[in-house]
């Protein structure tokens, strides 16, 4: 069991390492001048040459990643060019560790804006993922044992009905209805705990939560209910029953075992693109998340930012991938020899 995580833990690195590389490649390598879309949406020659050497630039792309990567490990000084930090030393800007980049535009280094905006896509996801993995996971498992049943029908219906809808329009409808309306819930404004407490954090997050739960839980609910009733087929099921077991063992640690497999996949994937930033539903909920930076980023061509969000989403999706193959190796005990 120790073997097998170690090299997943290895694989992980390497594909760190690598999807950083290619990161770099991409926005780096092109025949775009990076320090144009850097340096903002308004900015003169001198303003864009002085971004350029101040932000390194102007150097090779493999020195650019070596210097970034130096980086991440521990922390660097901008300007990157050293004579202009030794001209103007007040103007000298450190980033610690892990250091993701300066914004020019912001005048702050990126890993400065993701600590304020890391807890509130964080917050937002979790609490969409419990609510679509106790909502779609519980429904279709009892639409797989009535099968065939109004119920079944209903739960199935219903679920093809809320994955019809765009994220926006369920987030507008219960954010006009639920909240502004009828006043079931307060208008969303996202307080932390240290300010606010548990509860009006908690309260906070339910409509955008749920906002993306209800999309989530739609695909949830269809796959639980095909993962149950492929697994009640199997012959080992069969004897099981043959045998006297009683239907709740039978059930939990038979059934669901054999079934959750390919749904941690599902949820680990789904929840890391999550803390990448829900963007839509942050938007609709003005929440100050990492998917509202994107799009803030993306409009005053803050380079740097965008980076830093599609190095930090990568990240987030491959140690989901780590999570999700250790969990394998609980769940089914057969993946820890591959």
């Amino acid at each position: 069991m120790f073997a097998y995580i170690v090299r997943r833990l290895f694989a992980g690195v390497i594909m760190l390492v690598a999807m950083s590389m290619i990161t770099f490649v991409l926005f780096f390598a092109s025949p775009i001048d990076p320090a144009r879309f850097a340096c903002g949406k308004i900015c003169s020659p001198e303003q864009i040459a002085q971004v350029r050497k101040g932000l390194g630039f102007d150097q090779p792309v493999w020195e650019q990643w070596k210097n970034f990567a130096v980086g991440v490990v521990k922390g660097r000084d901008y300007p990157e060019d050293e004579s202009l930090r030794k001209s103007a030393p007040n103007l000298v800007a450190h980033c610690p560790a892990p250091c993701l980049g300066y914004s020019n535009v912001n005048v702050a280094t990126v890993t400065s804006e993701f600590k304020t905006r890391i807890p509130v896509s964080f917050s937002l996801a979790i609490m969409a993922f419990i609510m679509w993995i106790v909502g779609g996971v519980g429904l279709g498992v009892i639409a797989a044992l009535t099968k065939g049943s109004i119920i079944d029908r209903s739960v199935v219906g219903v679920s093809l009905i809320f994955f019809a809808f765009p994220t926006f329009f369920v987030g507008l409808f219960l954010l006009k209805f639920l909240a502004i309306k009828w006043g079931v819930f307060p208008v969303p404004n996202y307080i932390s705990i240290a300010d606010g407490g548990v509860w009006n954090w908690l309260v906070n997050l339910v409509l955008p939560g749920l906002t993306l739960a209800l999309f989530y839980m739609a695909g949830y609910v269809r796959m639980s209910r095909a993962f149950v009733l492929e697994s009640m087929g199997e012959d080992y099921l069969r004897t099981a029953k043959a045998k006297g077991l009683a239907p709740r063992k039978i059930l939990f640690k038979h059934t669901m075992r054999a079934a959750l497999t390919p749904l941690v996949t599902m949820a680990g994937l789904d929840l890391a693109g999550l803390l990448g930033g829900a963007i839509i539903t942050e938007r609709v909920f003005n929440y100050n998340g990492l998917g509202k930076l994107a799009v803030d980023s993306i409009a005053v061509y803050d380079l740097p930012t965008i980076v830093g969000l599609v190095l930090l989403l990568g990240s987030f999706v491959i140690v989901a991938n780590i999570i999700v193959d250790i969990l394998y190796a609980f769940i089914d005990p057969r993946v820890r020899v591959g």
